[in-house]
C-alpha cells in the first residue's frame, strides 16, 4: 500500500511517485490535498521554500508531470523584466492549447494586458474544466520588480476570473517577500533539509549494478561521514559519490579485497576524500582531470593543479567599501570636498603646523562615522548606489572596527 492516497489517481501512480521521490512523503501528500481533484478550484496561491537541493522544484515538478496537469514552469532568473516574464507565461500558455500550438508570440506589455490575454488563452475547451497551475522558481527575482507584479500573481484567480492556481517556489521566507502595503497572503509550504538518514536513502538509490547495493551503501555512508559535518546539498554529495566511487572500488577491482573488507576499503580512499575536501563546491576541474591528478603521487591533503585559492575574490561592494573605509579612516574629512567632488571650487591654502606635517599612516587609522563611510562609497562608485540592506549587511559581516556606530 502506498503512503500517499488519492482518489483521483491510481495507486500504481502513487506508488511510483513514491519510488523516485523518496523522503518527500510528506511534502507530497500536502500537495496532493491542496490540488484536490482537476476540475475542483484549489488555493489561489502557493508560496513554497526551503533551503537549497531541499527538493522543492523536482517534487513540484514531477508531480505536475507524472499527474498530467496543466502548468506553466518559468525560472524568473531568466526574466529580467516584468514583460519577459508574462510574455513567457503566456508563451507556455498556448502550448497546452491543442489550437495554438504553433501561435505567433504575443506582446505584452502591462498586468492588464495580461490578465485580459490569459482570460483569452484559458478559454479553450481542454482548459475550461482543470485546475492550470502556474509555477515560478526562484520567486525572489519577483522582489526586484515592479511593485505590483507580486501582489497581481497571489489574486490571478480573483483577477482573471480562471481556475488557477500560482505557486512561488524560492529559499527565503514568506515574511521578507510581504509587501509594506499588504497583500493576500498564499499558502506556505516549508520543505525541511535532508538529514542524514534521508541522504543515505536517497544516494544508495544510485548504486552502480555490478556491485550490490550492501556495498554501494556502505561506501555512502563512509562518504557522508566525512563530508556531512561542511556539505549537506544533495547535488554536490551526488557528485562527490560518483566522483570518488572508482577509488573505494580500487582494491576490489584489485583482488586484494572484498565487499565486506571496509577497513581496507576504508584505508585506501582516507587520503582521497581529504584531498577532495578542499574542492568542495568548487569546479576548478573537470572529472577526468581529477581523476587524472590522483593518479599521481603527491603528499596527502595537497590538491594539485588548483589555484590553492591565493587569489579570493571579494563581492562587488565589498572591494568598495574597504576602499572607501581605508580613505576615510587616513584622511582628514576636511579633505573629503577636494577629494571627492568634481566641482569644489577653489581650495584655500592652508599651513600645515609641525604635527600635522607626519604622515596619516604613522598615526594609524581615525575612526569615522558611518555617515561618511557611505558618502565616499557614493562618490568612488561609477553608478549609482542604492542604500538596500545588502549594503548595510556587508558593512555588518565585515565588521569593520574602526566604524563608529
Amino acid at each position: 500500500m502506498p503512503t500517499l492516497e488519492h482518489p483521483e489517481y491510481p495507486e500504481a501512480t502513487l506508488l511510483h511517485l513514491e519510488s523516485i521521490m523518496p523522503c518527500r512523503e510528506s511534502q507530497m501528500s500536502t500537495l496532493l490535498s491542496i490540488f484536490g481533484e482537476r476540475q475542483q478550484y484549489s488555493f489561489p496561491s502557493i508560496f513554497i521554500y526551503g533551503h537549497t537541493s531541499s527538493g522543492k522544484t523536482y517534487v513540484l515538478q514531477t508531480l505536475l508531470k507524472t499527474l498530467k496537469l496543466p502548468h506553466v514552469f518559468v525560472n524568473c532568473v531568466e526574466c529580467s523584466t516584468s514583460r519577459l516574464l508574462l510574455e513567457k507565461i503566456l508563451s507556455q500558455l498556448q502550448s497546452l492549447s491543442s489550437k495554438t500550438k504553433h501561435a505567433s508570440h504575443t506582446s505584452c506589455d502591462t498586468l492588464n494586458q495580461f490578465v485580459y490575454l490569459f482570460k483569452q488563452e484559458t478559454m479553450a475547451e481542454e482548459l475550461q474544466n482543470e485546475t492550470i497551475y502556474i509555477v515560478l522558481d526562484k520567486a525572489e527575482q519577483l522582489r526586484e520588480m515592479e511593485a505590483n507584479v507580486l501582489p497581481a500573481f497571489l489574486r490571478l484567480q480573483e483577477l482573471a476570473d480562471r481556475n488557477v492556481t500560482v505557486i512561488l517556489v524560492t529559499e527565503i521566507v514568506w515574511e521578507l517577500f510581504r509587501p509594506s502595503t499588504g497583500c493576500f497572503e498564499p499558502l506556505t509550504l516549508y520543505f525541511p533539509d535532508y538529514s542524514i538518514g534521508h541522504l543515505q536513502k536517497i544516494l544508495s538509490h544510485d548504486h552502480p549494478p555490478e556491485y550490490s547495493a550492501d556495498f554501494y551503501a556502505a561506501y555512502i555512508n563512509i562518504l557522508l561521514g566525512v563530508f556531512y559535518t561542511v556539505c549537506r546539498d544533495l547535488k554536490e554529495l551526488r557528485h562527490l559519490a560518483a566522483l570518488n566511487f572508482s577509488k573505494y572500488c580500487e582494491p576490489v577491482v584489485k583482488g586484494e579485497a572484498n565487499e565486506r573488507d571496509t577497513r581496507r576499503l576504508w584505508k585506501n580512499i582516507e587520503s582521497h576524500l581529504k584531498k577532495a575536501m578542499q574542492t568542495v563546491y568548487l569546479r576548478e576541474l573537470s572529472s577526468s582531470q581529477w581523476e587524472r591528478l590522483q593518479q599521481d603521487e603527491g603528499e596527502p591533503g595537497q590538491v594539485k593543479g588548483l589555484s590553492a585559492h591565493t587569489h579570493v575574490e571579494l563581492p562587488y561592494y565589498s572591494k568598495f567599501l574597504l576602499i572607501a573605509a581605508y580613505l576615510a579612516s587616513y584622511n582628514p574629512s576636511r579633505t573629503d570636498k577636494r577629494f571627492f567632488l568634481k566641482h569644489h571650487g577653489k581650495m584655500k591654502k592652508t599651513f600645515l603646523n609641525k604635527h600635522e606635517k607626519t604622515s596619516n599612516h604613522l598615526l594609524g587609522p581615525k575612526p569615522f562615522p558611518l555617515d561618511r563611510l557611505l558618502a565616499i562609497l557614493y562618490s568612488i562608485v561609477d553608478k549609482r548606489v542604492v542604500p538596500t540592506g545588502n549594503i548595510f549587511s556587508q558593512i555588518l559581516m565585515m565588521s569593520l572596527p574602526t566604524v563608529r556606530r
